[in-house]
């Protein structure tokens, strides 16, 4: 075997590094690292792994910055519902009654959905915290599936309001048993605090939350979307480079610079905002405008999809019709896909981009079908046109976990133990499922 472990060649590249072009090329795999971006024509090692990319796009693998994977086994039945319908059917109907074994099972389900779409990195913002034993079948699932996952930890939904609304309750104490069990900082799964901002619990409980996650060394990811919420955390020292803002819909244009000055990152779920009433407008163009680097994300695919490809065009879709096309370009809006989400996510060393010295976390797009060819601009055909269909191959740190259009992970595993929790789900709440 050559000491090359892996070569993908005969592609065009879209690489989201300024320093290395995009255009024909060839990535070399070592160690589950990449170690050379070269020219296609270069001689092959012998004994090397070829990946053939010949007809296709190489793109660095997407990154998902907030998904509540827990509920992906309960995917798609919840179109209709508003955001206060949500809020009382899965967290205050169905959360209370999920198992351990049914958080790994959606875990499971949802991560290798977002591995065949594409996404080779995902927060998965999973307050689900019920008892230590669904936090360890959580972060069990993420590394079965053969994600890089964030495994963002948050609260119990046993007696829901006790831990949001006018809550000062603390977060369970065995986060640090599971901090210390993801104490790798460099590992494939590492760990992130989902704390409570200023519109889920008291002011005294945001910023114990946040205190936590910095004693342990922890970003912190927040949902927030009233005007007022950042200027309320800034007046109280409370932003800094370490959070990500989830949804800042109505957050003023003002209090977005704000955050940018302080490094704060964003996380964006343009589908669900949209379409889910309570949400808001999503604030894609006015976070880019301000200058906050910004992720693309999911949130609950009980409401939307579960692939980046549809996150982008509707980000593109609601920005078009605000009236000023310029300023969001294809790049840009892939840039949030990928290095932008990889930033908010806190691992832009590792992942994002396709440049030397970072993890092999790549994706190979097919462009010679009849849905994308021929392409005549690689970065609008991958917003316009790709789907998780054309998604041919998918390395994480260099492994490949779908090949030639086939997942290698455990798929069947995945689809009987969903069956199995939606089956107990109709069983203890059969009035959410009869609507």
């Amino acid at each position: 075997m050559s000491q090359h472990d892996l070569i993908i060649t005969g592609g065009h590249l879209i690489t989201m590094e300024p320093a290395v072009p995009d255009g024909p090329g060839t990535v070399v795999v070592r160690n589950g690292r990449i170690a050379e971006v070269r020219a296609t024509d270069a001689e092959t090692p012998p004994g090397a792994q070829v990946i053939d990319a010949r007809g296709g796009i190489v793109l660095p693998g997407l990154v998902d910055t907030h998904r509540h994977t827990w509920q992906s086994a309960t995917r798609h039945f919840g179109l209709d519902w508003s955001l206060m319908d949500y809020l009382g059917a899965a967290f205050m109907r169905l959360a209370p009654a999920l198992r351990p074994a049914d958080v790994h099972a959606a875990t499971l389900l949802g991560a290798l959905n977002a591995l065949d779409a594409g996404i080779t990195t995902l927060v998965d913002w999973s307050h689900i915290q019920n008892t230590p034993e669904h936090s360890d079948a959580a972060v069990a699932a993420l590394r079965e599936s053969g994600i890089r996952g964030v495994f963002a930890y948050g609260w119990p939904q046993l007696e829901p309001l006790r831990w949001v609304g006018d809550s000062d309750a603390e977060l369970p104490a065995d986060v640090r048993r599971v901090r210390a069990e993801l104490s790798d900082d460099q590992a494939r799964v590492t760990m992130a605090l989902a704390v409570r901002g200023p519109e889920m619990s008291r002011m005294s409980a945001v910023r114990r939350d946040l205190e936590l996650a910095a004693s342990l060394g922890l970003r912190a990811t927040m949902h927030l979307s009233n005007a007022g919420s950042i200027a309320q955390l800034d007046a109280d020292g409370l932003l800094d480079d370490t959070i990500t803002l989830v949804h800042a819909c109505g957050c003023g244009d003002d209090e977005l610079k704000l955050a940018a000055d302080l490094g704060v990152t964003a996380s964006v779920s343009p589908l669900i905002e949209q379409t889910m009433p309570g949400l808001g407008t999503p604030a894609t163009a006015r976070l880019a405008a301000a200058g906050v680097v910004t992720g693309l994300s999911v949130d609950t695919e009980i409401a939307t999809s579960g692939d980046l490809f549809s996150q982008l065009r509707a980000a593109l879709a609601q920005h078009r019709g605000t009236g000023n096309p310029a300023s969001l370009s294809a790049r840009d809006l892939l840039a949030m896909a990928t290095i932008g989400g990889a930033t908010a996510a806190g691992l832009h060393d590792r992942t994002g981009s396709i440049t030397p010295g970072k993890s092999a976390d790549l994706i190979v797009v097919a462009a010679d079908t009849v849905g994308l060819a021929p392409v005549l601009d690689p970065v609008a055909s991958v917003l316009l046109g790709a789907h998780p269909g054309l998604v041919r191959t998918v390395l994480v740190a260099g492994t490949p976990v779908k090949r030639d259009g086939v997942m290698t992970g455990p798929v069947r595993q995945a689809l009987d133990a969903a069956r199995e929790t939606v089956e107990h789900l109709r069983g203890v709440a059969p009035d959410v499922f009869s609507g």
